[in-house]
């Protein structure tokens, strides 16, 4: 079994694929996202993943609005990349007993989907436009604006206080 499903014939299809795997994985993340807020100590990172959550949901409003453009339904394929990286976060983050620690572990995870979804965007902006989707391709960038700030919000908490909290963790909880 290839890649992709035989149905992508066409530069178009592909395009319409993409749209359709990181649908899926941005519906992922928005399930996957208030575990992450339960699990996470501190106030900041909660508040952070709280307003990302909000943020992805505006952006499966964008999605939806981009299948509409396209004259599609919007519709999600399974998107194993996503669900893998989902796993692992929440295998690691069981695996952690000291929540400085813990949180150090969210924010890794955290960004290991933003990094996923920045290379998907990213790749989506680049084809909307090859395909002459002007309007398709600055929806797409706004979103792909969004991984970015998130991801720099991420690095920016991790090195400032998460990170260096984890590291003065010398015994188990």
């Amino acid at each position: 079994m290839g890649l992709f499903t035989k149905d992508i014939a066409t530069f178009d299809d592909l395009f319409l694929h993409q749209l359709q795997d990181v649908y899926y994985a941005e519906n992922q993340i928005t399930k996957a996202l208030p575990k992450m807020v339960a699990k996470a100590t501190d106030a900041g990172l909660k508040a952070g993943f709280e307003q990302h959550l909000t943020e992805t949901e505006g952006q499966i409003a964008r999605l939806e609005q981009v299948f509409e453009l396209l004259g599609e339904k919007a519709k999600a394929v399974t998107c194993p990349a996503i669900d893998g990286i989902i796993k692992e976060a929440n295998e690691t983050a069981g695996e952690i007993a000291d929540k400085a620690v813990l949180d150090a572990a969210l924010i890794a995870a955290a960004q290991a989907v933003e990094h996923y979804e920045i290379t998907r965007y990213g790749t989506l902006v680049t084809w909307a436009e090859q395909l002459g989707h002007t309007e398709i391709a600055g929806i797409l960038q706004q979103t792909l604006d969004e991984e970015y700030a998130t991801d720099d919000k991420l690095t920016a908490m991790a090195k400032a206080k998460i990170n260096p909290r984890a590291d003065a963790v010398t015994e188990p909880a």
